[in-house]
């Protein structure tokens, strides 16, 4: 008799965060944070989150979803005959 051993990888139990709220220096607590795109790279997105109420730069994240990067990219152009 033979005993068969199965690993199992524990799977994500989320995909990706997006923050609501964090806290910012200037206004001295948590504030709601809104996300910006700053740049579409080729291996994803880079992200900026800033203070809803003053502005403040508070974090930033990079995404690896290259399917924007993709869409912006322009198909090449044919020679002309």
């Amino acid at each position: 008799m033979g005993v068969k051993s199965v690993v199992m990888r524990p799977r994500d139990s989320f995909q990706e965060f997006e923050a609501t709220s964090i806290f910012c220096p200037r206004c001295r607590r948590a504030t709601p944070a809104r996300q910006k795109l700053l740049l579409v790279l080729p291996d994803g997105n880079k992200y900026d989150y800033v203070c809803a109420e003053c502005g403040t730069a508070v974090g930033g994240k990079t995404d690896n979803d290259p399917t924007n990067f993709h869409s912006t990219v322009p198909p090449p152009r044919l020679p002309r005959r």
